[in-house]
């Protein structure tokens, strides 16, 4: 059978009868077959084609029932494949396809100097045409562009033969109406010209190119091309123009990219071939072109409308200006351009190669090999592959040449609108460019739109990004002309195992190993794919990942979605990273936990996907993945971001734990208590998390838990006798039961015990080698070394804990122990260095989303200014900390210390009265004993006599463990009370408050 869709459907039997398929919709259903006859079309792009955007409710139903009636009406061969259907007959049986080969065949014999061959095949291939293309196809308005271009090009390919053969004269009226319809084609209008000139009509021919200035200069704002303009000066001369000069003139302001232009120019200085490569609409044309602009000899050779790979060279002669009356011997083109680039000295520009990259590449390399005096400088979206080029891969515009850009493109379409250049309206402004990965055409795109669209709609609607972009400049080619086409161009460049990879790499969200790749998309040593993909600007390559741009990741999920893979590869990459996660988990307790960290947090976004699956698929799995993944997100400060997937994933497993998951669950419940937010719920389920950890045997499998819920549940829950049982005897854990007794005495105000149990901890944690367990024991015994004065041993030990927090990226413990700094600095007297680490701390913190270390460091900060004399400043301080209070466990120490500042500042502003009442409300709010501590010393500043302070002083002794050496809240309060006091009498009234029980203390604290 023949068929026909350059004009109506035209179906013919072998006996040339002509065949009816029916109604308007199978009409349509075989066209879209036609296009890709041979080949498979997947189901929704039929259905695309057959109903547009908004296909009904059944509608792969109905493909189905069409597909059948078509079968049974014709008699073809439909078959149904896994991404949907493919019509079994030949490409040479269908008209299109005929016509492509017939044109290709035409211009490769055009370019080898075989006019006659050319006007036959041409002129064979323009007859199959018999009306608009696809004219039984709805919504092919871009598919039909591109056949008319097509078209189009294959008749000024055969007007060029003809020209060639004599035929000037009766050409003329043919291209008048071709201009007609065409105004803005320059190769039209130097066709015409050159008509003219051929029939005798000189003058007509120099008229001829007014017009075309005219229309160029009145449509688009620019003057005729150097190659135009150079046959207007063969045609005033009488003499042929040697080669066309300079680059095409541009439309738009060039933004940015001045170091890009800087390192091109580098390169060239040093290099004969440079290639600029980068996905479609990263601005390598552009880039090239401002490139060679500056330099004295350049000859721009634009590749993209060429369907052959013979033509290449033929579009560098008639670039340079050589045309058919210039012979060289033999008549070979090849030869032909050797010999006009004999001797010279200029930069060839070969723009756009990666559709014909083995003829560029042979031409390149022939003339570098022949003419020393070339240079070549080629953009494609991968290298031409010859020994001594030099390979640039254009980087995305980094954010604000990109802001600048969208500004300028946006003022461009709407001159009344102003871009913020800050606030909300900057912001939004970046994440969209962000979004749009730095893309400078889709960037150009998106300002666009803002002649309709306001910045928050064209936001909100980046997510079908491909519709939204789908308005370009009508004077570029189709494939240039919208983001979609952009991408849809360089993904018919790959071959199909090339877009089989790619489709399946969008399963992976931020990227992927080989290893992962080979897992999760079972395909064998994938690397030489992984390379063909990244050489063709399809993945960028980095430390051995893996990625895509998330426009052409859109792009290629879609064509996965179509190819009914999604599910399969959802669960293999759930299942792999699941895997990942728990063999990471015991690795990141130990000397291993630094490259181990470093791999889960290049897999962060992975695992998260990951997670996000199992919640829906596989709850159960989805506990044991949270579970693997808890301590790595301790230690990187992303727990409290995980909240509400906790609460997600135990929703769906349910009320009780699952068989053999138990601490999997009590970790998901602790996971769900993490957040900044107060949940009514909270309470509850810390009872819960504490009745399942009491019925956990022990030894366990994650002992990280017992952390988790130290710090979850407070100091009162971390050290019961179960907990022993449950650690077990692993050094890790036993250094884990030494670090929390260490905690414990201290709680208690046994600073001689509490210091010996860190210590302890601290060598087995150096046995482990685990960073974090031996930074978690640094803090407190520095804090011990600072509170017997020794500020250097403190400094010491608290910079070896943030070499080993800062090697871990632990931002919380980070936070921690520049807080912990920060207070031997200040009791040090050093404020400004103090401040700074209070500074450096409370932003660390803010970034983790911990409000109550945000606290401790306008705390200090509070300190600092009442401290130098800036008591407004340290109120602000105060009564921000207060307010960055969530109500835990932590907190309420916190609001303690924060009351004793306010009061100590009202005290310092000679407001005794304002001063114990601050005081007596952090009594109210203290339970712990270093609380109570800070709260006696405080009262003692404001006691109704020497005896008075001296007892209290001697309390919080007592129930610290020993006072501060060199405090400087403390030390003037101790001074008065022994020069008010004799020595003995300051001793008996220290003993005596030393001496007290905690309730004794607490009972005499709230007296005052």
């Amino acid at each position: 059978m023949r068929f026909g869709i350059l004009g109506p459907l035209d179906i013919r039997s072998r006996d040339g009868l002509p065949m009816d398929p029916g109604g308007p919709r199978p009409r349509a259903l075989l066209t879209l077959l036609l296009l890709d006859a041979g080949r498979a079309v997947s189901g929704e792009r039929l259905i695309h084609g057959l109903y547009g955007d908004e296909p009904p409710t059944g509608a792969s139903n109905a493909l189905q029932s069409q597909v059948s009636r078509l079968r049974k009406r014709l008699g073809l061969e439909i078959e149904a494949v896994p991404t949907g259907y493919r019509l079994a007959v030949s490409p040479e049986d269908v008209d299109l396809h005929h016509f492509e080969r017939l044109s290709r065949e035409g211009r490769r014999a055009l370019g080898s100097g075989d006019h006659p061959g050319a006007a036959a095949l041409l002129g064979e291939a323009l007859g199959l045409w018999r009306g608009p293309a696809l004219a039984d196809l709805p919504n092919a308005l871009g598919l039909v562009a591109r056949l008319d271009e097509l078209r189009l090009a294959a008749v000024q390919d055969r007007v060029e033969a003809d020209l060639a053969l004599g035929g000037g004269p009766g050409l003329v009226p043919e291209l008048r109406e071709l201009i007609a319809g065409h105004p803005l084609s320059e190769r039209l209008h130097a066709q015409l010209m050159r008509a003219l000139h051929a029939s005798g009509r000189p003058a007509e021919a120099l008229t001829a190119y007014e017009d075309a200035r005219r229309v160029l200069a009145d449509e688009l704002g620019a003057d005729p091309s150097a190659e135009l303009s150079a046959l207007h000066l063969e045609l005033l001369r009488g003499q042929e123009p040697t080669r066309q000069r300079g680059v095409p003139a541009q439309l738009t302001r060039f933004v940015g990219r001045a170091d890009e232009l800087t390192r091109i120019g580098a390169l060239l200085s040093g290099a004969r071939l440079v290639t600029l490569t980068g996905p479609g609409g990263a601005g390598k044309t552009r880039l090239a072109i401002e490139a060679a602009r500056a330099l004295p000899d350049v000859c721009y050779v634009e590749l993209a409308p060429l369907a052959d790979g013979a033509q290449v060279t033929y579009a560098i002669l008639t670039a340079l200006g050589v045309r058919d009356g210039f012979r060289a011997a033999g008549g070979d083109t090849t030869e032909r351009l050797l010999s006009a680039l004999h001797g010279r000295e200029l930069l060839l520009v070969l723009d756009n190669c990666e559709h014909m990259i083995d003829e560029a590449a042979r031409v390149a390399g022939l003339l570098l090999g022949a003419c020393p005096g070339v240079r070549v400088l080629a953009t494609s979206r991968e290298g031409l592959g010859i020994t001594g080029e030099v390979l640039w891969a254009v980087p995305p515009l980094a954010a604000e040449p990109a802001a600048r850009l969208f500004a300028d493109r946006a003022t461009a379409v709407r001159p009344d609108l102003e871009c913020p250049a800050d606030g909300d309206g900057a912001r939004l402004v970046g994440e969209i460019c962000a979004a749009l990965d730095g893309l400078p055409l889709a960037i150009e795109l998106a300002a666009a739109r803002l002649r309709t669209l306001t910045l928050d709609d064209l936001a909100a609607r980046l997510g079908d990004r491909f519709r939204l972009l789908s308005r370009g400049d009508r004077t570029k080619a189709p494939r240039h002309r919208t983001l979609h086409a952009v991408v849809e161009w360089s993904w018919e460049l790959l071959d199909d195992d090339e877009r089989e990879l790619a489709r399946r790499l969008t399963v992976f969200s931020k990227g992927a190993t080989s290893e992962a790749v080979q897992a999760v998309c079972g395909i064998p040593y994938p690397e030489d794919l992984l390379a063909s993909l990244a050489e063709k600007s399809f993945l960028d390559v980095a430390d051995g990942r893996y990625g895509m741009l998330r426009t052409i990741h859109a792009f290629c999920a879609r064509q996965l979605s179509e190819a009914g893979e999604e599910d399969r590869l959802r669960d293999a990459h759930a299942t792999y990273f699941l895997d990942l996660a728990e063999r990471a988990e015991p690795r990141l307790r130990g000397r291993e936990q630094l490259p181990w960290l470093a791999r889960l947090a290049a897999e962060q976004g992975n695992l998260d996907a990951a997670l996000r699956h199992l919640t829906r698929a596989d709850p159960h799995g989805g506990l044991r993945m949270m579970a693997a993944l808890s301590w790595f997100w301790r230690l990187r400060g992303l727990y409290g971001e995980r909240t509400a997937l906790a609460r997600d994933l135990l929703d769906a497993v349910g009320s009780e734990p699952p068989e053999g998951l138990g601490e999997e669950y009590v970790l998901c419940v602790i996971n769900t208590i993490a957040g900044d937010g107060a949940d009514p719920a909270e309470p509850d389920r810390l009872a819960r998390a504490d009745g399942l950890l009491a019925a956990l045997e022990g030894p366990l499998r994650l002992p990280h838990l017992v952390v988790l819920w130290s710090v979850a549940g407070g100091p009162a829950r971390a050290m019961e006798d179960r907990v022993r049982s449950q650690v077990g005897d692993h050094p890790w854990g036993v250094a884990l039961l030494d670090l929390g007794q260490g905690f414990q005495e201290l709680f208690a105000g046994r600073a001689d015990a509490s210091e010996a149990a860190f210590t302890r901890a601290l060598a087995g944690f150096r046995t482990t080698g685990d960073r974090w367990g031996m930074a978690n024991c640094l803090d407190p015994l520095g804090m011990f070394a600072d509170w017997r004065g020794d500020r250097e041993l403190a400094l010491r030990r608290l910079d070896e804990g943030l070499t080993h927090v800062r090697e871990l990226a632990a931002p919380e413990e980070t936070a921690d122990l520049l807080h912990q700094r920060g207070t031997v600095l200040l009791r040090a007297g050093d404020f400004e260095a103090a401040a700074a680490h209070y500074t450096r701390s409370a932003a660390l913190a803010r970034t983790t989303g911990v409000p109550d270390k945000v606290a401790t460091a306008r705390r200090g900060l509070g300190d600092v200014a009442r401290l130098s004399g800036d008591t407004a400043r340290a109120r602000e301080h105060y009564e921000a900390a207060l307010e960055a209070c969530a109500a835990n466990w932590f907190s309420l120490g916190q609001s303690v210390r924060i009351l004793v500042g306010l009061g100590r500042t009202a005290l310092a502003e000679s407001r005794p009265r304002e001063a114990a009442d601050w005081f007596g409300q952090a009594r109210g709010l203290a339970s712990g004993t270093g609380e109570l501590a800070e709260v006696a010393e405080a009262l003692a500043a404001v006691a109704a006599g020497p005896e008075d302070a001296a007892r209290l002083l001697g309390a919080a002794h007592g129930l610290r463990g020993t006072l501060i050496a060199g405090d400087p809240d403390v030390v003037p309060v101790e001074r008065s009370a022994r020069e008010r006091l004799s020595p003995e009498a300051y001793d008996k009234a220290f003993g005596q408050g030393r001496e007290l029980r905690s309730a004794a203390v607490r009972e005499a604290v709230s007296e005052r």
